[in-house]
């Protein structure tokens, strides 16, 4: 993992005229303290990208400045650039079988009950395998090991398929079965098989020691590590794992994240992924009915942080820390397009919750200016 220094520039000066209603809205927001700084993207329907940024890492006058190819931690942007991503390549050549049980892969999962022997990897992926969705397993578990059996022996909430809850603890599980197939960790998959084919130069987990400071600080953690947290995963049973995890731990540019949105949209099909692999992912699960949430990743509903603009062949998801990537496949009416906001609006608590009004109103601005013609 490294910073790719040909992403290190603002926008051209056309690009800051065209996009002027962005920047203002971002620049009000750093101002309101919605976060210090954002990282943002765009793609058309070509798959033509623009990058750019405003603010800086932290609040203070004399923090370093954002610029375009600023990395930061994804947070739950991982389940779908690298757990999702991975889920489809290996779908894609005939090595996972959606409707495969989770005991098959993780036996120690049935804790003895037969009702947790119909939960399936399409329910992990949809997000309705009746798992919490989260637990503060780091308060109790100091090893990677016992945080990972604390997963396996989660009860379940409602019947699997029944209900939908956004579960890390499903992620977690799903990512250790995705590397039970592979052969090997995420992290050594998904730089071989995805982030290296797409040229995404900044993906990665457990940034360098040296490439630390140039990543914004997404907390100053009073309570369990008591330090800032910089350049390290800021999700806590992430970081027991190891920085590893099918549910948090990936860092990575606004523009790298377009590099991997370009490969989910029509004129990059036929590349990583292939059409029938992306519309088998990008199509609602109904697990169960009425749910949002298609195989990885979420679409469109009402409200969306998406705004009003993303037609309903759209994908997407948010992340913790302040991040989130749409991505619209595009219709008669609606030309394909993604787009992505990196921020660390939890800088210095998790309290600020600001980036709720900001990300509706940003892509609808983003869309407008897509839509009016270009001066350039």
């Amino acid at each position: 993992m490294a910073l790719d220094d040909s992403q290190h520039h603002l926008t051209s000066t056309a690009d800051r005229q065209r996009f002027a209603p962005v920047y203002s809205l971002l620049e009000r927001a750093v101002a309101d303290g919605a976060f210090p700084g954002c990282a943002f993207g765009m793609t058309d329907k070509h798959g033509a990208s623009v990058c750019g940024a405003v603010g800086r890492q932290t609040y203070a006058v004399d923090s370093p400045l954002i610029v375009s190819g600023t990395v930061y931690d994804l947070a739950s942007l991982t389940k779908v650039v690298a757990t999702t991503a991975m889920a489809m390549l290996l779908h894609q050549r005939g090595l996972l079988e959606l409707d495969a049980p989770i005991v098959r892969w993780l036996p120690t999962f049935l804790q003895g009950k037969p009702e947790r022997a119909a939960a399936t990897i399409r329910h992990l992926l949809a997000h309705s395998s009746g798992l919490a969705g989260y637990a503060r397993l780091f308060e109790s578990c100091a090893t990677p090991e016992a945080l990972w059996q604390a997963c396996l022996a989660m009860p379940l909430e409602a019947a699997p398929g029944t209900r939908a809850e956004y579960s890390d603890i499903g992620f977690i599980l799903l990512g250790g079965i995705l590397e039970r197939i592979a052969g090997e960790p995420i992290d050594l998959f998904c730089q071989r098989e995805v982030f290296l084919p797409l040229g995404m130069k900044t993906a990665g987990f457990n940034p360098s020691a040296k490439l630390r400071n140039e990543i914004p600080p997404t907390e100053d953690d009073l309570v369990f590590r008591h330090r800032i947290i910089q350049g390290e995963v800021q999700d806590e049973n992430c970081w027991v794992l190891g920085g590893v995890s099918g549910h948090a731990g990936l860092f990575c540019s606004a523009g790298d994240i377009l590099a991997f949105a370009v490969a989910m949209l029509p004129a990059g099909e036929g590349g990583l992924f292939t059409a029938a692999t992306i519309e088998t992912f990008s199509s609602r699960s109904e697990l169960p009915a009425g749910s949002s949430r298609a195989l990885g990743w979420d679409t469109p509903s009402f409200p969306s942080s998406s705004g009003t603009m993303f037609s309903a062949r759209s994908i997407g998801h948010l992340g913790y820390a302040g991040t989130s990537i749409w991505i619209d496949r595009g219709t008669d009416l609606v030309e394909p397009c993604a787009i992505v906001l990196l921020t660390n609006r939890t800088w210095p608590t998790r309290e600020n919750q600001k980036i709720r009004q900001i990300r509706p109103a940003f892509h609808d601005a983003v869309r407008h200016c897509l839509l009016a013609p270009s001066t350039s």
